[in-house]
């Protein structure tokens, strides 16, 4: 039964204010709390895929210092163990290479101040690659 003939009926209203203050508040705490990545501060030079046909040419030059703090570069012992006399040794073995691979192998034993050493005298000599030669213990 309808007992008001003579009014209309209310249309329903939504109301889109209180949605977009919602929205609004949504986006400005993602917009807080996200961490922003500077890359422009960080010069990495990423590694890439793929093999060059000239990386087979290059061989690494193995530095080599055991306990005692003697030095060996490509299995050849130096006679007075300098920063100075290792580095001409690395350039020595680097040969034509202009920026070769220095793989350190380094006693367990060995001091850390010997290691700095090796890579302080491939920094003398202007070669930048260096990677460090592990082993897994034995079970």
């Amino acid at each position: 039964m309808n007992f008001r003939r003579g009014q209309k009926r209310e249309e329903p209203e939504i109301n889109l204010i209180p949605m977009i203050d919602v929205l609004l508040v949504i986006l400005i705490f993602l917009m807080v709390t996200t961490s922003y990545a500077k890359f422009s501060e960080l010069q990495i030079n990423l590694p890439q895929a793929g093999a060059d046909s000239n990386a087979n040419s290059f061989k690494p030059i193995n530095v080599s210092v055991d306990a005692a703090q003697h030095y060996a570069v490509n299995e050849h012992g130096l006679a007075v163990p300098s920063i100075a006399a290792l580095s001409a040794a690395l350039k020595e073995a680097a040969g034509g290479q202009a920026d070769p691979t220095i793989v350190i192998n380094a006693d367990a034993r060995a001091t850390h101040q010997s290691v700095i050493d090796i890579m302080e005298a491939a920094r003398l000599a202007g070669y930048s690659r260096i990677t460090f030669t592990t082993q897994n213990p034995a079970e």
